[in-house]
């Protein structure tokens, strides 16, 4: 029987009116969104270059990204435990995650878009919910990724305790998985976010043929800005934006990574203990202990119930029927499942029918192309990525002081600083066939580096005392310890940051500067023109 904990009042009040406010605030802005979803449609959203307009539109730009990632982390839990849970299904679900989080967000942009727009034709929901599934594909893929790796990596020790003590599936999900990936999960949640944040001009201000969709938020408003080279727009955009992103990590990321330090793995203590005020706040939140502990704890207990044993005497007519209704309903739904893949699949090959033989050639040489730039930006990523994760993770107090400026620097929408960079290597005579590959690298460093800081603080504290003892030299060091506690992180880093120098192709090979466009043959710049000119054969059959 499982005791629900007491709950003392504190005397600490100024904490639950922090809460209230805080709770006003999220009510507040989810109403400004509601009627802002529930406004008629306008053929052309005029962005407000205002100073005064920056704040709501950094509401409404950290809105969309926070609800894509709650989908995303759905997602990425579902799909992470049965793929990790049916070798079988491994076998497709693993390579079709590749694949997908490969495809730009471009190639999502116009099924998206026009199944959205179908559904609420008079309202910004569709273009809303088009948006926000954009920002989805820049953030689930690495969260995926992640926890699938974690529990592919999950000691036989805990899997074997679970089974002893006769876990039902959620005890042993909140139990053993989701600890053992904690960590991981909240260094690669940091970089989910900064990778919607990445694509956030493409997410909120695109051109889908005759079509120019815009809505309003800091994405919107630095397209605009740039566009008309105002320069104090751009500034207060970029200062914005900046804040935003610095206040993100004080109130929702540094809370977490305290957090989820005492799901570390390790047999000794000592280990320095690093503290949030917000997380420090939250706890002596009268409120906020009512809410975990009554309503939380509730709901752990009826999940956590032991399952009922089954009845001896149950008429074998009802388990018949019930066993053939089920196989009734999975054979129905697979049917559909099945003719909506054949038409989709006989509509995707009539659009490639219309696709000239000249075109194809430029498809396929464009894939050899960015496949190149990808594979030469993952490599240079990891030149100083490893080393520096390796030597930002040794130290906790060390990792806590850099972690900030990381977060910054992910988070940061490099596609707004691409024109500077254009010109500066233009200037010392480069091309941007060669500078993409510099381009791509500020979408996918990122992702290598937060991996391998993860892998790093996953390593415990006894192997490191042991190493210490044993007075191991620096390759030794590498060789035994850093090296195999990292490799699992860094894969999962390596085939995230492929996808992400993919996804970041449509704005590396081609750049418009002021009035100048800059095209490297590549997929990136021919699903960028295809999009723009309305070539939905084209777009398909680049993607």
């Amino acid at each position: 029987m499982i005791t629900r904990p007491t709950i003392a009042r504190p005397s600490f009040v100024l904490t639950d009116l922090l809460v209230v406010a805080i709770l006003a605030a999220v009510l507040y802005g989810l109403m400004h969104v509601g009627r802002h979803w529930q406004a008629p449609l306008q053929p052309q959203v005029e962005i407000v270059l205002s100073l005064w307009a920056l704040p709501g539109y950094a509401l409404l730009s950290l809105l969309r990204s926070i609800v894509a990632y709650l989908f995303s982390l759905t997602f990425a839990l579902t799909y992470g435990y049965l793929a990790a849970q049916h070798p079988r299904a491994e076998r497709i679900m693993i390579p079709l995650l590749d694949v997908c989080q490969s495809i730009p967000v471009l190639g999502f942009l116009p099924s998206a878009v026009l199944a959205f727009m179908a559904l609420f034709p008079h309202t910004n929901a569709g273009l809303e919910l088009a948006s926000i599934l954009m920002i989805f594909t820049g953030q689930v893929w690495n969260l995926a990724f992640s926890f699938y790796q974690s529990l592919r990596t999950l000691p036989i020790e805990l899997q074997e305790a679970s089974l002893l003590y006769r876990f039902n599936w959620w005890q042993r999900f909140r139990r053993v998985l989701l600890p053992a990936a904690a960590v991981s999960l909240a260094w690669n949640s940091m970089m989910a976010m900064a990778g919607g944040w990445f694509f956030l001009m493409v997410c909120e201000a695109f051109t889908l043929g005759d079509h120019d969709f815009r809505l309003p938020g800091l994405g919107a408003y630095m397209s605009v800005a740039i566009a008309q080279h105002d320069g104090v727009a751009i500034g207060a955009g970029l200062v914005t934006m900046i804040l935003t992103i610095v206040l993100v990590d004080l109130c929702i990321w540094r809370p977490i990574l305290v957090w989820t330090q005492k799901f570390r793995m390790e047999e000794t203590s000592g280990a320095e203990v690093h503290r949030s005020m917000v997380l420090t706040w939250i706890r002596q939140s009268w409120l906020v202990q009512v809410g975990m502990g009554r309503v939380a704890h509730s709901v752990s207990e009826w999940l956590s119930a032991p399952v009922a044993p089954a009845r001896e005497h149950v008429p074998s007519s009802l388990s018949h029927g019930t066993r053939y209704l089920l196989r009734g309903v999975t054979l129905w739904i697979g049917a559909c499942l099945a003719v909506a893949t054949l038409w989709a699949g006989g509509r995707l090959l009539a659009l490639l029918g219309r696709l000239p033989p000249n075109e194809w050639w430029e498809v396929v040489s464009g894939a050899a192309w960015t496949a190149l730039r990808v594979m030469a930006a993952v490599i240079l990523g990891s030149l100083w990525t490893v080393p520096a994760g390796i030597w930002i993770g040794r130290s906790e107090r060390r990792c806590s002081r850099w972690q900030p400026l990381v977060q910054i620097a992910a988070s940061f929408p490099a596609p707004m600083l691409y024109p500077l960079i254009i010109l500066a290597l233009h200037a010392l005579g480069w091309r941007l066939g060669t500078s993409a590959v510099f381009l791509m690298l500020l979408g996918t460093q990122w992702y290598i580096l937060f991996n391998v800081i993860a892998g790093t603080l996953a390593v415990p504290r006894e192997l490191r005392e042991v190493a210490r003892t044993y007075h191991f030299t620096s390759p030794q060091w590498w060789r035994v310890v850093w090296w195999p506690a990292i490799f699992p992180y860094l894969i999962t880093g390596w085939v995230t940051a492929a996808g992400g120098g993919w996804n970041a192709s449509i704005v590396a090979e081609y750049v418009v500067l002021g009035g100048n466009s800059f095209v490297a043959p590549g997929l990136g710049s021919l699903i960028s023109l295809a999009a723009g000119h309305g070539r939905y054969d084209l777009l398909a059959a680049g993607a």
